[in-house]
């Protein structure tokens, strides 16, 4: 009969839990598509990121053999 008097703060935390959690997924899944559309809409105006390699990379598996 005890755990029935913090039953309201039970639920209420694990609520609370799953909306911030909620919140945080949310939040960086909408700022992961917002990054995504400024660095296609910068590489339109014909800047390049420094991380891009110039030439293409051969294949894990081509370069083993060669190996």
């Amino acid at each position: 009969m005890e755990a029935m008097n913090h039953l309201p703060f039970i639920v209420g935390s694990y609520v609370a839990a799953f909306v911030i959690g909620a919140g945080l997924v949310s939040w960086v899944m909408i700022d992961y598509r917002t990054q995504r559309r400024a660095l296609a809409e910068l590489e339109l105006r014909g800047l390049k990121r420094r991380s891009a390699s110039v030439r293409p990379e051969r294949p894990m598996t081509e370069a083993n053999e060669k190996a």
